[in-house]
């Protein structure tokens, strides 16, 4: 039952974000087509976190209790009609519109994997199972801007959603076809209200530590995801295809390094490697907007990439010891709303920052708030008592 339930659900987050990556490189030069400015950009970055983050945790709460199957297939198949859809946007509007039914649908396949992989990890080895699901994304995501990069030099940005939209309905497929149905919950199981939870959760210092480094962690994604291929066309005219590989470099080092840093993360301090790939993480980027050449770039993007696979499974870990209280479920859909929260701050911040003083300004401003985040997550995640 473990290996089908890991089966089933690593292999369709691999081909989720593998259709994710595919429109990185893509979607930004398609907005900015259509008259998008920073600030507008930086908009629709916001508003898929937007979506997101606030169904998040009502979707995980409700998966506690009704089961995260049935939420999985609906977020993936929402998923794919968004690849199509794009196709149709007319205007800098319907990118907003389309955005928010995308980022809909992450509320409920990021959490539901995660909580899945919790589960199935039950009694021990959580940071090395993380690190597998960390592999999924990130090699899914890692390899699709490259396919995305070429689609878009040979066939044009419609090419790179249609793939995305393909790829989504073969997820939810697999999941369909190989995912073992729930068991229904025994009648006799009581759980708080599912505000009341959430309250107890937010009260807690460990988990406000938790969810002050997972929202650090993910608004790197703003200027990776939306302004660097501005920054490659205009500072090196590169092609799609060298946008990709660049920000495939940082993910598939991070999923190369996943198993080994989440197996660390089961036997040492996870709050120490928290740190240290914070660290890495925020000098890599702080330096983006000095590269000045292609291989310079490839090799600051891998070590963000290693940055990430330092620190990520150890997160997870973290989170999931948490979840153990408070219902895996309710406390991943928390966790996933606090990265939403953090891309959509700090796509709004970012956009004006860009509009302002320029796109190095992304780069710059992410970097340095990481540093101070974390800092501040080190003093919130030191064990507390339990009332």
């Amino acid at each position: 039952m473990r290996k089908s339930i890991l089966l089933a659900v690593l292999s369709s987050i691999f081909i989720v974000f593998m259709g994710m990556g595919i429109i990185v490189p893509v979607l930004p030069l398609y907005a900015a087509e259509l008259g998008a400015t920073g600030f507008a950009l930086g908009i629709i970055i916001a508003v898929f976190a937007l979506s997101g983050g606030v169904l998040q945790p009502f979707v995980g709460g409700l998966s506690d209790r009704h089961g995260k199957k049935g939420f999985l297939i609906a977020g993936l198949v929402i998923f794919g009609l968004t690849g199509y859809i794009y196709t149709l946007a007319g205007s800098v509007c319907h990118l907003v519109l389309i955005r928010t039914l995308h980022g809909a649908g992450s509320a409920m396949i990021i959490p539901m994997a995660m909580a899945y992989i919790t589960d199935v990890s039950a009694g021990g080895g959580v940071g090395r199972s993380m690190g597998m699901l960390n592999i999924a994304i990130f090699a899914g995501i890692g390899g699709g801007p490259m396919l995305g990069g070429i689609f878009l030099d040979l066939w044009g940005p419609a090419a790179a959603f249609y793939a995305m939209a393909g790829l989504s309905f073969l997820a939810a497929v697999l999941v369909v076809t190989l995912l073992p149905r729930q068991k229904k919950k025994s009648g006799r199981e009581v759980r708080p209200p599912m505000l009341s939870m959430l309250r107890r959760m937010l009260s807690s210092r460990r988990v406000a530590g938790i969810l002050l480094s997972r929202m650090a962690t993910m608004i790197i994604m703003v200027p990776t995801f939306a302004f660097l291929p501005l920054l490659m066309d205009r500072h090196m005219t590169a092609s799609g295809t060298a946008i990709g590989i660049v920000i495939a470099s940082r993910t598939l080092v991070n999923a190369a390094l996943q198993m080994p840093f989440g197996a660390l993360a089961d036997r040492w301090h996870k709050d120490r490697l928290l740190l240290i790939g914070a660290a890495v993480i925020s000098v890599a980027l702080f330096t983006v907007p000095f590269a000045v050449s292609f291989p310079a770039l490839v090799l600051l993007f891998a070590l963000i990439g290693l940055g990430e696979a330092i620190c990520w499974p150890a997160l997870g870990a973290l989170a999931a010891q948490e979840g153990e209280i408070y219902g895996q479920g309710s406390m991943m859909g928390v966790f996933n709303a606090a990265m939403n929260a953090g891309l959509f701050a700090g796509a709004m911040v970012v956009g004006i920052l860009v509009d302002r003083f320029g796109i190095e300004w992304a780069f710059y401003a992410v970097s340095l708030f990481l540093l101070a985040s974390t800092a501040a997550t080190a003093v919130l995640i030191r064990p507390e008592r339990r009332g």
